[in-house]
């Protein structure tokens, strides 16, 4: 599967206004009966979920309590505000990852936001007998850079923040260095035989560009939703329902 090229840096092409639908979107799944009663399957999979970048676990609490009233059990990454190390960020992940797959006795499903998603694809591709399947929710993958100039600017202010020694934020090193150089190899690497990728895009996103989710190593979802909607976008939780109810394979 085939993926355009990116020019470092290259922005979304959506307005940024438009994500200002947040609202309306959540406000669209808040009515609909099946978020408030959905089907409870038999049996569904484990779900840790995992925060977009200055975001934290706060920010997936709907999407949490709909999969626990599907019947899976949850876990957040403990993080609050998801601008740390990389390297460091992912191994509290990966403890978590190993909690909830010995509590609930099998593999997990990792679904993340944005940056959530780019760590949780290198959790899965370091722990692939611990995850069933990976979804990514506008995830840029392939150019953790090609986001909106608003954007970029926090990116580059908070990494001279963590160059000043400023406690859990990531510095310039995380992008070029040494530290994350692993972690940057794993962002890019195959997926394991046996662990099912999804990356969830949407060409209306206003703060990535949606070239830049399409892992051409996952199947590609296109839904019309805001960047930050994602978590609480109906045409996210059909998906979602659909690969929870194959029992996450």
């Amino acid at each position: 599967m085939s993926s355009p090229a990116l020019a470092p840096g290259e922005a979304p092409r959506a307005p940024l206004r438009g994500e200002l639908r947040y609202g309306m979107e959540l406000a669209r799944l808040l009515v609909h009966p099946e978020f408030h009663r959905p089907p409870r399957p038999a049996s569904s999979p484990p779900v840790l979920l995992i925060p977009g970048f200055m975001a934290g676990d706060s920010s997936l609490r709907v999407l949490a309590h709909w999969l626990r009233r599907r019947g899976s059990r949850t876990s957040s990454s403990g993080i609050v505000l998801n601008a740390g190390c990389a390297e460091r960020t992912l191994a509290g992940v990966e403890s978590r990852l190993r909690t909830l797959s010995a509590r609930s006795g099998g593999r997990v499903v990792l679904v993340g936001q944005s940056r959530g998603g780019e760590l949780a694809r290198v959790a899965a591709v370091r722990n692939p007998g611990l995850v069933s399947t990976v979804v990514m929710l506008g995830s840029p993958v392939l150019g953790p850079l090609n986001v909106a100039p608003v954007v970029l600017g926090a990116v580059r202010s908070i990494a001279r923040l963590g160059d000043m020694g400023m406690p859990g934020l990531f510095s310039t090193r995380c992008g070029d260095g040494e530290c994350c150089a692993s972690f940057r190899e794993a962002l890019f690497a195959p997926m394991p035989d046996g662990v099912r990728a999804v990356a969830v895009y949407s060409r209306s996103d206003g703060i990535v560009s949606w070239e830049a989710c399409l892992d051409p190593f996952a199947e590609h979802v296109e839904v019309q939703s805001s960047h930050g909607g994602m978590s609480v976008h109906p045409g996210v939780y059909r998906v979602l329902a659909g690969i929870l109810e194959q029992g996450g394979r």
